[in-house]
């Protein structure tokens, strides 16, 4: 592709920016930063790998705000990160001889059953609750299962993750954010990785928008933790809602 203009590369910087806030917050930045990709003129291919690339650097600042705000330990989450990227890499292998036609079809009916349900059950991650599941159990089932759909297709796959911590292990909702946000770094660098080794990644477009996208995360993440759990709850409602409406159009 051409060399972007320094005002593309700004303005991709300030969509990142915006996503990386959202993202920290409930996920879905990628409805903004794919699509700005696109229009930029990146090949689809191109689009996806950069916007790992820059996707890497926002979970990872976002991460780094919960674990210095002790709301998740890595090491204490190994088990569930190695079962994250495991699922994740299958899913990236998985795609390559399957059709995501059926899943685009059903996955935004998914989102709004999530959305209607965070809607009517206002308790869900208002507090702490007996886990359903051991920490065990749910590494083997849960986290792997959610990897790998992250790795095969992906929207929503932040607000799977933290109603999966929910609901299966009682966290509320922004313990559940900040440990969500732990295992989407993950299923970022093992993506990444697979870009980087395809060579498909822009670096100066990706490295640009990482700044605004580092930069968003920060904010999210402290909003998040600030605003609380009524505010997380209001703004997953609205990214299911957003992927649901970007997939049935796309359908």
């Amino acid at each position: 592709m051409a060399e972007l203009a320094v005002e593309w590369l700004v303005v991709l910087a300030l969509v990142a920016m915006l996503a990386g806030f959202i993202d920290a917050i409930a996920g879905g930045g990628g409805l903004l930063t794919i699509p700005a990709l696109l229009l930029a003129g990146l090949n689809p291919v191109q689009a996806l790998a950069t916007n790992k690339l820059q996707a890497s650097f926002g979970s990872f600042t976002a991460t780094r705000f919960f674990v210095r705000a002790g709301l998740v330990k890595p090491w204490a989450e190994r088990w569930a990160v190695l079962a994250t990227g495991i699922g994740a890499a299958l899913g990236a292998l998985t795609i390559q001889w399957f059709d995501t036609a059926l899943l685009m079809q059903a996955m935004p009916f998914a989102l709004m059953a999530i959305a209607l349900y965070l809607l009517l059950a206002r308790n869900v991650g208002r507090s702490i609750s007996e886990p359903r599941l051991n920490n065990a159990a749910f590494n083997s089932s849960a986290v792997p299962a959610v990897g790998f759909y992250d790795g095969f297709f992906g929207p929503g796959t932040g607000t799977f993750f933290t109603l999966s911590y929910c609901q299966l292990r009682g966290l509320n909702m922004v313990q559940a954010t900040a440990h969500a946000k732990l295992l989407n770094f993950t299923t970022n660098i093992v993506s990444l990785t697979v870009f980087i080794l395809s060579g498909q990644i822009v670096w100066l477009v990706g490295l640009s928008m990482a700044v605004g996208q580092a930069i968003g995360a920060r904010l999210g993440a402290a909003t998040a933790l600030k605003q609380g759990v009524g505010f997380i709850r209001l703004m997953t409602v609205a990214v299911c809602v957003a992927i649901s409406i970007s997939l049935l159009l796309k359908g």
